[in-house]
């Protein structure tokens, strides 16, 4: 790669040949500050608040979309270009509701941050509120239009990254926002709710739907039964909130925060996803060995991702695995296995889940399968956002809490269930149990590199004891037309499908990049969460989902054995057509 000699606020630096100004300035620890850019979205200067001078130029640069060139000598910072940055922050304040005290993102908004960074006091301009109207009609987000300052990013990231393009531009000048397409509702759109606009939103214009409040009086009651479970990606995203570095396993301390919230049993959904790799295991040897069904199988953990297939390749349904996501399988377990074992009433259970994602309190209402227990399986999906929150309000001192473990009934989990949360981690669990189911032996070497890492999609051939099994891995929803249109192609040609198994994460990097984990997500954020869960998996002594204590006994107990009648009824599900939502 071809480097690029430039001076910045005069300390020399050389950097690859397309590198922006922003970039640039970094790696000599100058900070331009930003409000529209985000590492994950094309840069298109929409702000301004990144200007900048080169020297012999009479223009002002966007630092974020503008490419060094040879010779470059730039100035970041001098009287004039802050006052223009402050004039720049003062107009998207004379258009934004004061109401920080009482906004989900107070203390962690960047427009905030720039304010207070800049030293803004006062309103210099008239404030010129349109009294837009809040969306709350999905149950996973809620679109507040007055509190948008037309950054940008959640349509980029909704249309470019997801391919969904729920939002957009609507109006022109002054009356220009952010909507539906054909400005609807949101739960009218396409939205798949995974919660990526709200991921990238730098105000609280697009947040989760909380329900915080819902869960502290079911904590309050003396008549109900609280109960919790975590997601995989929690655990290495939660410490966060309370400063610790990105990817730090805080399994224990969550556990230890619950039980002080006053949950009366904390269960891990790395155990429900032991149990998902048995019964999406297990439908998979049947469909690859016996032909009972089409191939290749594709996943169905992600609920981003069912409501995307549901909604635009409806053709593809008889695909998808019937298994239900571990969510929704340790739902489903709590108020039927575990009510018994414990004998309480199962109407008295309250469960909550916590997630790193906005679409799992859509899935919650899913279909009738959510209420296989006889009753509302989850009666709270929490984000990891809300439960950080939570934890916050309740005074519990997060790092100084002390490990404690998990209830063992529905808590024990293989390094295979921690990997779900990672792309490619349902794969290579799956594949872990699916040698053994096949060949009757244990692999030697569990892992599956192939299906790591944040490459859009892997595809791999994995060798079965010398039976070949053709993977693919996608993750972020633009990238898996791609897997779709080659299978659909094979299947039209009368061809050899060209994958047997094919995992698919609604949102970049999987569970760890999810819509309801905590603000800021990056590649080098996403990494470091991925590489948390892998660690857990190499630190457990089981790593294979079959070979789970805990889940050969609840098969024993209560289950019979994966894709029995007792298993299809309580962990399986179906899905509906909507094609009205096809382009």
């Amino acid at each position: 790669m071809k480097k690029v000699n430039l001076k910045i606020n005069g300390k020399s630096v050389s950097v690859d040949q397309g590198t922006t100004i922003l970039e640039a300035a970094r790696k000599v620890s100058v900070n331009i500050p930003t409000l529209c850019y985000h590492r994950d979205l094309e840069a298109w200067a929409a702000c301004g608040i990144c200007i900048v001078k080169a020297k012999n130029s009479p223009k002002m640069l966007r630092a974020c979309a503008t490419a060094v060139a040879e010779g470059m000598d730039i100035v970041t910072h001098d009287s004039e270009i802050v006052e223009v940055r402050r004039s720049v922050i003062e107009l998207i304040l004379s258009t934004h509701p004061n109401e920080c005290l009482t906004c989900l993102r107070n203390q962690n908004c960047e427009l905030q941050r720039l304010a207070a960074e800049f030293g803004i006091r006062e309103m210099t301009f008239p404030q010129r509120l349109r009294d837009l109207q809040e969306d709350s009609s999905t149950s996973s987000l809620v679109l507040n239009p007055e509190k948008c300052i037309l950054c940008g990013r959640c349509a980029k990231v909704c249309q470019n990254s997801q391919d969904v393009w729920a939002l957009e531009f609507l109006g022109r000048g002054e009356n220009t926002r952010i909507a539906p397409a054909a400005d609807v509702n949101l739960n009218d759109s396409p939205c798949i709710k995974c919660g990526q606009c709200s991921a990238h939103c730098p105000v609280g214009a697009i947040y989760e739907k909380s329900e915080e409040n819902v869960v502290w009086n079911a904590l309050h009651k003396e008549d109900v039964y609280p109960i919790v479970q975590i997601a995989p990606a929690v655990r290495v995203a939660i410490g966060e909130a309370f400063g610790w570095p990105s990817g730090t396993v805080q399994t224990g301390k969550l556990y230890a925060a619950l039980r002080q919230l006053g949950f009366k049993a904390v269960f891990d959904t790395n155990f429900a996803a032991d149990l998902t790799i048995m019964e999406e295991g297990s439908e998979f040897v049947e469909r690859f060995t016996k032909k009972t069904a089409p191939i290749p199988m594709i996943t169905t953990c992600c609920p981003a991702w069912v409501d995307y297939l549901e909604k635009y390749y409806p053709e593809m349904i008889p695909h998808f695995s019937t298994a239900k996501s571990p969510q929704s399988m340790l739902g489903s377990l709590s108020k039927t296995y575990y009510a018994e074992k414990i004998g309480v009433d199962p109407s008295k259970i309250f469960m909550v889940s916590i997630m790193p994602c906005t679409a799992k309190k859509f899935e919650i209402l899913r279909s009738k399968e959510m209420f296989s227990s006889g009753q509302k399986d989850i009666d709270v999906s929490l984000t990891t956002r809300e439960l950080s929150r939570m934890i916050k309000t309740s005074g519990i001192d997060f790092n100084n809490l002390s490990d404690e473990g998990v209830d063992t009934i529905l808590g024990e989990y293989a390094g295979a269930g921690t990997i779900f949360g990672a792309t490619g981690g349902v794969m290579e669990a799956a594949l872990r149990t699916v040698y053994h189911l096949i060949t009757k032996n244990e692999l030697k070497d569990v892992n599956f590199s192939e299906a790591r890492g944040l490459d859009g999609v892997k595809e791999a051939k994995v060798d079965v004891d010398g039976t070949e099994v053709r993977i693919a891995v996608a993750h972020g929803m633009a990238n898996i037309a791609s897997v779709l249109d080659k299978i659909k192609a094979a299947e039209k040609n009368g061809e050899e499908p060209p994958y047997h198994f094919v995992e698919v994460m609604a949102c970049r990097g999987g569970c760890v990049g999810g819509g309801g984990q905590p603000y800021g997500a990056d590649d080098e954020k996403r990494n470091n969460r991925a590489a948390g869960l892998y660690q857990d998996d190499v630190k457990s002594n089981v790593r294979c989902s079959h070979q789970n204590p805990q889940i050969q006994k609840v098969y024993a107990e209560y289950l019979g054995s994966p894709l029995s009648e007792k298993s299809h009824q309580l962990l399986h599900t179906s899905y509906t057509p909507r094609p009205e939502y096809r382009w």
